[in-house]
């Protein structure tokens, strides 16, 4: 998911090389939404893994 992050976001910024502002504004809505979704899900992972980590006592 960070990859599609990191592609919608190169996409948004040659779009505004070529001042395409729409296409640059769109893109670089898609990239923002889908690297916080991506942080949502690495943090819920880490906290997953810690809570199967711990022995019960």
């Amino acid at each position: 998911m960070l990859y599609w992050a990191i592609v919608f976001f190169v996409i948004a910024v040659i779009a505004a090389v070529f001042g395409l502002g729409g296409i640059a504004t769109a893109t670089a809505g898609i990239a923002q939404i889908l690297f916080i979704l991506f942080l949502v899900l690495f943090i819920l992972s880490l906290i997953v893994g810690l809570v199967r980590r711990r022995p019960v006592t």
